[in-house]
């Protein structure tokens, strides 16, 4: 096994029992093929149909395998990001455990990256799955991720995927957040690109997506609006919010009077009255809200050291002695 690998697999894995010798043997034959160094990491997420004895064995038997086992069943994002940690290459791929995605795709996916991209994503164009309960749902969510975040692919939820092991290192997934590595990476500069690549029918298992996946997805796309967009100025939204609250009780402050001097309807009785009120207040709590946003934000950068900016690279020897300072 080398100790620095070129490229790592990273595969989650959830009850595949029947796919993985077949996929590591995909992988193995592609791999050994590009002439590169390589490493196969499975980690399995909690698996309950001995999925994890095939991926003990098949470690055993190769020394270029690797199996990360989670006590329970975490998620794929949590799956994903303990492969990533546990990954020494300096190109990652993802691919899906369900023999859905090809591995004859990995070196198109690799040489795409190496052409100037610090993230390529896999497009399934021939997507082979059901229209309506996952490729329309898909379809919209696409739509909807791409306007939002502005980093525009036609196939977000395509695990297949080509990553730059240092641009891995600047993201912390939680959540489901996963199938927006590249938004989150675009966020931060990273160049993104997307590739066509084959795509297969289930054959064996059962999928591990319902429809309750799209609702969770648009409040994924919200959250990721709001991370890339006001984590670090929250002024910016409840600020915001806050005035556009107070200048609707300013405009009903103002009809109220007007309907006291021009009709002589009581203000205590009027309904307008107790809406200016209370939008006053909730614009208050908005604005005040924004401010212990921004106090905390403050706090939680400096007590980490966490930088608000991600260096691509520095040319000129001084200013690489002053990084390798910091």
């Amino acid at each position: 096994m080398y100790d620095s690998p070129d490229i790592s697999v990273v595969i989650p894995v959830f009850n595949e029992r029947e796919n993985l010798r077949p996929l590591y043997e995909g992988i193995r034959e592609v791999l050994d093929d590009m002439g590169r160094t390589w490493e196969l990491l499975f980690v399995d997420d909690g698996s309950t149909d001995g999925s994890y004895a095939v991926q003990q064995d098949i470690a055993l038997l190769d020394g270029h395998v690797r199996v990360v086992r989670l006590r329970r069943n975490f998620g794929q994002t949590a799956a994903m990001s303990a492969g990533f940690d546990h990954a020494q290459g300096e190109i990652i791929i993802t691919m899906d455990g369900d023999l859905q995605n090809d591995p004859t795709d990995i070196p198109m996916l690799v040489e795409t990256l190496e052409t100037g991209y610090d993230i390529v994503s896999g497009w399934r164009k021939g997507r082979k799955d059901p229209l309506i309960s996952k490729r329309f749902p898909s379809f919209i969510s696409n739509k909807v991720a791409s306007w939002v975040t502005g980093v525009k692919l036609h196939d977000y939820g395509c695990t297949l995927k080509a990553y730059r092991k240092e641009i891995l290192d600047e993201i912390h997934l939680y959540g489901e957040l996963h199938r927006f590595i590249p938004a989150l990476a675009g966020a931060i500069g990273a160049r993104v690109g997307e590739v066509e690549v084959k795509h297969h029918a289930r054959t064996n298992g059962k999928s591990k997506y319902g429809v309750g996946r799209l609702l969770r997805g648009f409040l994924d796309i919200l959250s990721l609006k709001l991370l890339i967009s006001y984590s670090t100025r929250p002024m910016q939204i409840f600020g915001g919010l806050g005035m556009l609250s107070i200048l609707m009780g300013i405009l009903s402050a103002g009809a109220t009077v007007f309907m006291k001097l021009a009709i002589g309807t009581n203000m205590t009785g009027n309904p307008l009255l107790y809406m200016t009120i209370l939008a006053v207040l909730v614009g208050i709590q908005f604005i005040t809200m924004g401010f212990l946003g921004e106090i905390n934000i403050r706090t939680y950068h400096e007590s980490v050291k966490k930088p608000i900016y991600v260096i691509r690279e520095v040319i000129g020897e001084k200013s690489e002695k002053l990084a390798l300072m910091r």
